[in-house]
């Protein structure tokens, strides 16, 4: 009977190469000290600056299949398809101008009233349109990636919104492309009031997209479900008065000192394509914690801290 050998290149994968060993290690050993290096002293800012600037066109050259499907959609639709989408439109329009100039009359009065009471009227803020171009799929990490960069004027701390309310703030901005992070992700905390009581607190992140936590609220408060929030204007980064979602469940338990409010967010984060950026001063821009210490997103407000 015919016993079986190991051929020799078998017998070659289970012998041990210390030039390999040592080669591996010193490749590692120079991986750990570039990461140092960079976390503290930001020397590779440039280097990264222009790996971003190449990666920019792969972002548009990923999404063009879905321009070409929706440039054939849009060309190859049908005539009648057409009229109707355009009479739809059209009595959209109508009611949307309707209620525009409902707007402007109660704008005119609102302006009317603060001259009697001597107080000024602030412009109102300009904006930035931004697209998406990637979302973070980490359900703890909840970070979007917008086609606009510090080329357009984007700065870290911007604060960011849709057509609804309130989605999160700039916390990288690259030259031609910046990443936001949502106020539901878990290291996100915002300054909010309760619109009906004035009450102030933060709403808190907390990984999911429709939930909010905003912790400090004594049991006495009055917060009801159905309760808006709104940007309190404290930190410094969002105006005051922008939504930023209802209180959904206010549980009192008498042996807590604070009550558990859970709110949701105005802004359809799970669904947003396109953002609206506010222009600020210039002057008064946030720039980012190169302290070692500082953490890797900058919130608006500190978590722990109460208003």
């Amino acid at each position: 009977m015919a016993t079986l050998k190991p051929s020799r290149r078998i017998r070659y994968l289970f012998v041990l190469n210390p030039t390999a060993t040592l080669r591996l290690g010193l490749w590692v050993a120079l991986a750990i000290v570039l990461m140092t290096v960079d976390h503290r002293y930001r020397y590779l800012d440039g280097v990264r600056d222009v790996l971003t600037t190449a990666v920019y066109p792969l972002h548009h050259l990923v999404g063009w299949p879905t321009t070409v499907r929706d440039w054939l959609t849009e060309n190859l639709a049908g005539r009648r398809a057409l009229l109707e989408e355009n009479t739809r439109l059209r009595e959209k329009q109508v009611f949307l101008n309707a209620q525009l100039q409902k707007l402007i009359t109660l704008e005119a009065e609102n302006r009317r009233l603060r001259s009697l009471l001597e107080s000024v009227v602030d412009a109102p803020e300009r904006v930035l349109i931004a697209e998406l171009l990637a979302v973070d799929f980490d359900p703890y990490r909840h970070h979007i990636l917008i086609n606009r960069g510090r080329q357009h004027g984007v700065y870290v701390g911007q604060p960011v919104l849709d057509q609804h309310g309130v989605i999160g703030q700039v916390i990288r901005a690259d030259p031609f492309t910046a990443s936001v992070i949502l106020i539901t992700d878990p290291h996100h905390a915002l300054p909010i009031q309760i619109n009906r009581t004035g009450v102030r607190t933060l709403a808190l992140g907390t990984g999911h997209f429709q939930r909010l936590e905003l912790p400090h609220i004594p049991n006495h408060e009055d917060v009801q479900a159905g309760d808006l929030l709104i940007t309190s204007g404290l930190g410094g980064r969002f105006p005051h008065g922008y939504p930023v979602g209802t209180v959904t469940e206010a549980q009192f338990d008498p042996a807590s000192p604070f009550a558990r409010i859970i709110a949701r967010p105005v802004a359809q984060l799970d669904r947003i394509r396109e953002v609206m950026l506010l222009e600020g001063d210039p002057t008064a821009r946030v720039e980012p914690e190169t302290s070692a210490s500082a953490p890797p997103a900058s919130p608006e407000a500190p978590a722990s801290a109460p208003p």
